[in-house]
């Protein structure tokens, strides 16, 4: 009598349509949220494998091309890839701290090779283990994925602190009192400004607070326009633009570890989703997710791009806005693939001096920190065990950062591992969770109380960030 459909043949939320310019404007929010997240990757690893200024605009291009592919087979998919759900997928965080590693442990011209050969593997290894993973996410309870979200945090902020001084050790004005003042200045303003924007504003208030303290930085005299005057309107990520990959062992066992941290990571990220916009995640819907999270990975370096991974901080825009469409989503989706096609556009990104990236990199490192915190509070820490696993965990991850040349006297071959504290890290505490809480006689006691974020009961708050990735920042990236 009223016209309404029937209740049994209303579309869900999620696979609702939206009129088009709605579509548009909320895919654009999406792409806004998550921007800064996606080119920070490209701009940390560039530099460390000896790329110049133009050569890392590409690779950022790369990076926005290549999350664009995977957001679609996330929120689209197709067979039994995608959870279906409004999930953005861009460049883990998780991955940074390896790939620099593997940068500086490298020549220039051998350094991304390796790096893409390692990322195929990892991706064809965890479309493989999708299946399986939901049945292993129990050995990865709050108190393994906080520590590593945590170490990931901590082991970015000295690049943080390093771009506040200007970024080259080597110039004479390293450590100026103006790139010092600058990246200060950025600091503030970011804080400012999401501590008084509401909504979408303070959704992007770091990419906000980059825009001024570029513009502030160009009378200074430290803004360079170089690499954009070289870039050319339309392009695209040339498949293997750097060179076919390398396959090295040591570097594929760190990307591993990194994937099987984004799995984690990503599965909790599903499971919160599917809370917020009434559609529960099953086991069904996280192997999917997981699929199109590894299957994006593994194709990445076709294109030049790194390992993909769920961003936390749409999971919070769309709380936020309630619009639960994953075609909105997948409008951003191709909205990112537009903008890796027009390298100007990623050029602009480029323009952002150091010492500024720096001031909002101290935020944004920090809030993926902050985020591994705000995981490790759901971990039972009372219990002697647990606060046990992340001391020894931390302790070991911190070696990298505050003694860089601890490992100097060991084979080159391990260095890549160890040399990245979220790896040790990670693999201290998955060993130290498994003996205590696995192996032990306590077993039955302990392990329902370490919380696996496999159970949508005790399932961790979303990361903020990262992108990425493996913690990634509300703000901007924000694994």
């Amino acid at each position: 009598m009223t016209g309404q459909k029937p209740e049994g043949d209303r579309k869900h939320p999620v696979d609702e349509t939206l009129p088009p310019l709605k579509m548009f404007t909320s895919g654009l929010q999406h792409v806004a949220a998550m921007y800064a997240g996606v080119v920070a990757p490209p701009m940390i690893v560039g530099p460390a494998c000896g790329l110049s200024a133009t050569e890392t605009a590409f690779l950022m291009g790369a990076s926005l091309f290549t999350a664009g592919i995977a957001t679609l087979l996330q929120t689209l998919g197709f067979w039994k890839v995608g959870a279906r759900l409004p999930f953005v997928n861009g460049v883990s965080f998780a991955g940074v701290t390896p790939m620099v590693a593997i940068g500086k442990a490298q020549s220039p011209g051998h350094a991304l090779p390796i790096i893409f050969g390692a990322v195929i593997v990892a991706g064809v290894l965890g479309f493989l283990l999708a299946p399986y993973f939901s049945r292993l996410v129990r050995f990865f309870p709050p108190v393994v994925t906080g520590t590593v979200i945590t170490l990931i945090g901590v082991s970015l902020l000295p690049v943080a602190f390093n771009w506040s001084q200007g970024g080259n050790p080597q110039a004479p004005d390293y450590g100026s009192l103006t790139s010092i003042g600058m990246a200060a200045l950025t600091f503030v303003i970011v804080l400012v400004l999401r501590r008084g924007l509401r909504g979408f504003l303070q959704q992007i208030a770091i990419l906000l607070g980059l825009v001024a303290g570029t513009l502030i930085a160009i009378p200074v005299g430290i803004t360079h326009f170089a690499a954009l005057g070289k870039a050319s309107l339309i392009g695209f990520p040339t498949p293997f633009h750097f060179g076919a990959p390398q396959f090295e062992i040591a570097a594929i066992v760190s990307m591993c570890i990194v994937m099987l941290v984004c799995m984690t990571e990503s599965t909790a990220d599903m499971l919160a989703l599917g809370k917020i916009v009434g559609r529960p995640a099953d086991e069904r819907t996280i192997e999917g997710g997981l699929r199109a999270d590894t299957l994006g990975t593994a194709l990445s370096p076709l294109f030049n791009g790194f390992a993909n991974s769920a961003f936390a901080q749409n999971i919070g825009l769309v709380a936020m806005t309630k619009v639960r469409s994953r075609y909105v989503v997948a409008t951003g989706g191709l909205i990112l693939i537009v903008l890796g096609l027009c390298p100007v556009a990623a050029s602009v990104i480029s323009l952002v001096p150091l010492p500024v990236l720096g001031g909002a990199g101290i935020v944004l490192f920090g809030s993926v920190a902050a985020s591994g915190i705000q995981t490790l509070a759901s971990a039972a820490m009372e219990k002697g065990d647990n606060a046990l696993i992340v001391a020894a965990a931390v302790g070991i991850g911190l070696i990298p950062i505050a003694a860089p040349d601890f490992y100097h006297a060991l084979p080159k071959a391990l260095l890549v591992v160890l040399d990245s504290g979220i790896s040790t890290g990670c693999l201290v505490a998955i060993v130290l969770n498994l003996a205590f809480h696995h192996f032990g006689s306590r077993d039955a006691e302990t392990a329902p109380d370490a919380g696996a974020p496999g159970d949508p009961e005790v399932a961790p708050p979303p990361r903020l960030a990262t992108g990425g990735g493996a913690g990634e920042p509300a703000a901007a990236p924000a694994h």
